[in-house]
């Protein structure tokens, strides 16, 4: 399983969480297996999401549409406050 993990500041939850769930058919045709959305206990304005692929390769490619295709676009990521800090991250022994 490999995971990509993506954490930005936000100025609304419900805009950005609106925005999020329209995104549900490219994730499936991403491949994305299932995902978390998490929220920091001390900042309503942060969120970090958990997206799980079956490979590397699935990931780096959906990391590359979002950032072609939907965070260089205010329309498409309404409530996006700062720029994305992403990871994409793999169990200890995997191999990519």
């Amino acid at each position: 399983m490999t995971t990509l993990r993506i954490e930005h500041p936000i100025t609304d939850y419900e805009t950005w969480r609106r925005a999020f769930d329209s995104f549900a058919p490219a994730r499936d045709r991403a491949g994305v297996q299932q995902y978390r959305v998490l929220r920091p206990v001390d900042d309503e304005r942060y969120v970090c999401v958990d997206l799980d692929f079956t490979d590397v390769r699935a990931a780096e490619e959906f990391l590359a549409f979002l950032r072609t295709a939907v965070w260089s676009d205010p329309g498409r990521a309404p409530a996006l406050a700062g720029a994305p800090t992403t990871r994409i991250l793999i169990p200890p022994g995997d191999r990519r």
